[in-house]
C-alpha cells in the first residue's frame, strides 16, 4: 500500500506553500536589514566595528589636520605605511582562526628580510632567487613551529616566544651587531617605493570592481536557484556599490600628481598595494571557498569534533604556521622594500603588536573560528591611521603606544562580549 502524502489540490494551501517557500528563499530589504540588527545584538559584530573605527578616524584627523591628513601625499603615505603591518596581520588571520598565536611572526619577516639582503648584497644573486629564498626561510620557520605545536603538543605561546628569542639572534648573527645591509635592486626597492602606471591602476581597479560585483551576483543567484536563503537583491548590488565606490574613489585620488615640484610627475597606485589586493583575493577564496578553509574554521571552533569528523587536525595547524610565517616573509621585504635596508632591529618592536591589534580590531577573534581575509586589511588601515595622525599632530611617542594599546584593548574588550553574547544566544 502507497505510503504518499497526497498532495493538496486546494489552490489557497498551493500559493501558501509557494509563499512560504519564496519566503525561505529571499527576504525584502527591509528584513535583511532587521536580521542584520538582529545579527549584531546577537554579538555578530564581524567588520562593522573597524569600518565604523575607520570612519571616527578619519573624521578626527581631518577635523584636526585639515589641510594635511586628507592630502594626496599623505594619503599614499598612508596607504605605503599601512602595507607591511596588513601582510603580516593576514598571515596571523589564519593563526588566530585556530585559536593560536604567533609570536614570532614579526622577527620571522625579519629574518627572511635579512636573508634576502644578504643574497642580494653580499652573494650578487638576482631579485627573485632573494625573494624566493625569503619565502622559504619564512616557510621552515612555520612548519618547525608547526611540528613542535602539533605532534609535541608544545603550547603555541610557549614556542613561538623561543623563536621569537631565538630568530632576533639569527637575524644579529647575520648582519652583525649594529649593523645595516642596504637594499638597492631596482624590483625591490620598486614594490612599497614605486607606483604603477595610472592607466593599469585604474584597469586593476575596474576589473576588481567588476569581479567582486560577479562574484556577489552568482552567488544570489545560485542561491535562489537551490532555493536557499539570499539576501535581497537590492542588498547585493549596494554592497557591490559601496565596494566598487570604495576602490574607485582611491585609485582616483592615489592617481593625482602629488610631487611637491612641478618639475616633476609623481602620481598612481603603488605597487605594494596590488601586492596586498593579490593577497587578499588568494586568501579570501582559501577561507571561504576551499574544503581546506572550511576545516580550519571547523578546528577553530571545535578541534574534537573536527578529529572526530576525519580532519587531520595537526596537519591544519602545521599548516596555519607555515602560512604565516610564509607571509611574514612577504612582510619583511615589503617592510625592507620600504626603508631600502634591513637592520638587526628588522621585525622587532612593536611589528608583532601591531599586527595582531590589527587583526583582532578587524574582526578576527582571539578564541578561534571567527574572522576573514579582509579583517587584516581594515584592521592594518586602523592601524595605520592611528601612527599616521597622531605623527601628524606631533604627538609624543609615550602618547602614541597608549592610544594604540588602548584601541587594542577596546578591541579585543569587544571580542569578549561579542563572543559572551554568541554563547548566550546559542549561535
Amino acid at each position: 500500500m502507497s505510503t504518499d502524502i497526497p498532495k493538496s489540490k486546494n489552490p489557497a494551501i498551493k500559493l501558501a506553500d509557494s509563499d512560504f517557500a519564496n519566503d525561505r528563499r529571499e527576504h525584502d530589504l527591509k528584513s535583511a536589514l532587521l536580521d542584520y540588527w538582529n545579527k549584531i545584538r546577537a554579538g555578530e559584530l564581524g567588520a562593522l566595528p573597524a569600518i565604523l573605527g575607520l570612519v571616527a578616524l578619519v573624521a578626527l584627523f581631518t577635523a584636526l589636520k585639515p589641510d594635511t591628513f586628507l592630502s594626496k601625499g599623505n594619503v599614499a603615505n598612508l596607504a605605503t605605511q599601512a602595507l607591511p603591518i596588513t601582510i603580516l596581520a593576514m598571515g596571523l588571520v589564519f593563526v588566530l582562526l585556530l585559536g593560536e598565536i604567533d609570536l614570532s611572526a614579526g622577527v620571522a619577516s625579519g629574518v627572511s628580510a635579512a636573508v634576502m639582503a644578504k643574497l642580494i648584497v653580499d652573494s650578487g644573486q638576482p631579485w627573485y632567487v632573494a625573494v624566493l629564498s625569503a619565502v622559504a626561510v619564512g616557510l621552515v620557520i612555520g612548519t618547525l613551529i608547526g611540528w613542535l605545536v602539533s605532534i609535541l603538543r608544545i603550547p603555541s605561546f610557549v614556542v613561538t616566544l623561543a623563536f621569537f628569542l631565538g630568530l632576533q639572534g639569527i637575524t644579529l648573527r647575520l648582519i652583525g651587531e649594529g649593523g645595516t645591509v642596504p637594499v638597492r635592486d631596482d624590483f625591490i626597492v620598486a614594490l612599497a617605493n614605486k607606483n604603477m602606471p595610472i592607466g593599469l591602476g585604474w584597469a586593476l581597479a575596474v576589473l576588481a570592481a567588476a569581479g567582486y560585483a560577479a562574484t556577489q551576483l552568482l552567488r544570489w543567484r545560485r542561491q535562489r536557484s537551490l532555493g536557499l536563503h539570499a539576501k535581497p537583491l537590492a542588498f547585493v548590488v549596494a554592497m557591490s556599490a559601496v565596494v566598487a565606490a570604495a576602490l574607485l574613489i582611491s585609485t582616483y585620488v592615489l592617481s593625482l600628481d602629488r610631487a611637491p615640484s612641478p618639475l616633476i610627475t609623481l602620481g598612481g597606485v603603488p605597487w605594494g598595494v596590488l601586492v596586498v589586493g593579490v593577497l587578499l583575493i588568494v586568501c579570501t577564496f582559501v577561507l571561504g571557498r576551499t574544503s581546506y578553509g572550511r576545516h580550519i574554521y571547523a578546528v577553530g571552533g571545535n578541534a574534537e569534533a573536527a578529529r572526530r569528523a576525519g580532519i587531520n587536525v595537526a596537519r591544519i595547524r602545521i599548516s596555519v604556521f607555515m602560512i604565516c610565517s610564509g607571509l611574514a616573509a612577504v612582510s619583511g621585504i615589503i617592510a625592507a622594500s620600504r626603508l631600502n635596508s634591513v637592520d638587526t632591529a628588522a621585525g622587532g618592536g612593536n611589528t608583532l603588536l601591531y599586527a595582531v591589534g590589527a587583526a583582532v580590531i578587524g574582526g578576527t577573534s582571539l578564541f578561534g573560528g571567527r574572522g576573514k581575509a579582509r579583517d587584516a586589511l581594515l584592521g592594518g588601515l586602523v592601524i595605520a591611521m592611528i601612527e599616521n595622525g597622531l605623527g601628524l599632530l606631533g604627538t609624543k611617542a609615550y602618547l602614541t603606544f597608549l592610544i594604540t594599546g588602548v584601541v587594542l584593548l577596546l578591541a579585543a574588550s569587544i571580542d569578549a562580549i561579542a563572543r559572551r553574547r554568541r554563547s548566550t544566544a546559542g549561535r
